[in-house]
């Protein structure tokens, strides 16, 4: 495929992806927006152009949540979409599980998932979870509390290594969730046992569910700390796709790499800047917010 086109169709997905969250949000009356703007580009990159995933015959219908794991039954997981684990495939990890609705409008978007099953959204017996778990569309561990999924993460990335095997785990962090102090335990470590298999993008919006990071806690200089536990780090804009492929086909380092990611919370979706700088989360308090929101999707249309 040529530049020009490649890079089309990833701006294209991008575009779907705010398009999709924007239209989900007007229908629920809120939703998780802002991790839209900030990271589709971002998303857009990874299941267009970087993970290196199995081809599906076609997009999967989410089927409904049967059991928890347990004595022999195995975990049900999201992995289906991501490749289930071949040995030259990679690992997609989600940490920021609140990111769930973006993750599921891009396996839309990639042709990974059925666009039917959003109607599965948030209901009784379903694995579309609002928050997502294990078991919801390409989701392969449940990451629970922020900071926890790069454990995960380099558990995963240390036993492909030790067996052999030439896929990756690929990451997508907030940088809200880099506050943790598992976080840089976990930094530690990966960097320590030489997981150079281990990918990580890191959205760097600015902003978490109390307003500015860096009111919250500062977390930089944040590429020199992590240079300084032995990680390859990139600062990059997090909306530029060619920056974010090129970075991603890299030849794998001998530690983890890190691309931090600066975005912008309202990109493609101006009508939020009000809200500033509470962005989290966004829940229509009148009618007339709510007009506003859908006049603006109005004026988002496919070529």
């Amino acid at each position: 495929m040529s530049s020009d086109k490649w890079k089309s169709r990833i701006n294209r997905m991008a575009y779907g992806i705010r398009r999709r969250v924007l239209a989900h949000t007007i229908s629920r009356n809120g939703g998780y927006l802002s991790q839209a703007c900030s990271s589709a580009e971002i998303f857009a990159s990874l299941y267009g152009k970087i993970l290196r995933l199995a081809p599906l015959d076609h997009p999967i219908l989410p089927t409904k949540f049967t059991s928890t794991p347990k004595l022999g039954v195995p975990a049900v997981t999201g992995i289906e979409y991501n490749g289930n684990g071949k040995w030259d495939c990679d690992n997609f990890i989600l940490s920021p599980a609140q990111y769930a609705l973006v993750l599921y409008a891009t396996l839309i978007e990639s042709k990974r998932m059925d666009e039917n099953g959003m109607e599965q959204y948030d209901q009784d017996g379903s694995r579309v979870e609002m928050i997502g778990a294990e078991h919801s569309p390409g989701m392969e561990v449940t990451t629970g509390s922020l900071g926890q999924g790069i454990s995960q993460a380099a558990g995963i990335a240390w036993a492909r290594k030790t067996i052999g095997e030439t896929g990756r785990v690929v990451m997508l962090m907030s940088d809200g969730e880099c506050q943790s102090g598992e976080f840089w335990e976990a930094v530690q470590a990966a960097s320590f046992h030489k997981l150079g298999n281990m990918l990580i993008y890191v959205d760097m919006n600015g902003y978490q569910c109390d307003g500015i990071m860096s009111n919250v806690m500062n977390i930089e200089p944040f590429h020199k700390r992590l240079k300084s536990f032995g990680a390859r780090v990139y600062r990059v804009d997090g909306h530029n796709i060619e920056t974010l492929v090129k970075i991603g086909r890299k030849q794998s380092a001998a530690t983890p790499t890190f691309v931090l990611c600066k975005t912008d919370p309202c990109r493609g979706i101006n009508v939020l800047k009000y809200r500033y700088p509470k962005f989290h989360y966004v829940r229509f308090t009148s009618q007339n917010e709510k007009a506003d929101y859908k006049k603006f999707y109005d004026t988002m249309k496919y070529d």
